[in-house]
């Protein structure tokens, strides 16, 4: 899965604009950009955090008012502050997706849009790097099967 970067660049607003994700800057030769813009950003990074893919989140924001937008900023807000993930509902699934999914170690499972397999050898280093990340999900695996 693909982490956002912290940092936003001029040349990824840029990009966002190209793609059809952010809306035009306002003004003719000073370029400015307003509260809606940053809240589009935001919720670019909100979905670019559940994975989904650049074009639908361009679907996802299409026609979003300021309202919308402030709406969504506040309840990433109130679940961030629960320590809840932020659920964003996925799109419905294009003719063009296959999905496949691979179980790993404790409640994990890998996900692939593109019905993608990765290597035997690449899901149990990701077991063992889950495992490492969490000492007593192996212990709790255990004790759930007895």
């Amino acid at each position: 899965m693909v982490v956002a970067a912290e940092e936003i660049t001029e040349r990824t607003i840029r990009y966002y604009r190209t793609l059809g994700l952010l809306d035009p800057p306002q003004g003719n030769y000073a370029k400015t950009f307003s509260e809606k813009h940053k809240l589009q950003l935001i919720a670019i990074r909100l979905y670019q955090s559940q994975g989904l893919p650049l074009r639908k989140i361009r679907d996802e924001l299409y026609g979003k008012s300021l309202e919308d937008l402030i709406a969504l900023e506040k309840q990433a807000t109130r679940r961030g502050k629960k320590g809840a993930p932020f659920a964003m509902p996925f799109l419905p699934l294009t003719a063009t997706e296959s999905w496949s999914i691979a179980p790993l170690a404790g409640d994990f499972l890998l996900v692939s849009r593109n019905n993608q397999q990765l290597p035997r050898a690449v899901i149990e280093k990701i077991n063992q790097l889950l495992l490492s990340a969490t000492p007593n999900s192996e212990t709790e695996a255990d004790s759930k099967r007895n």
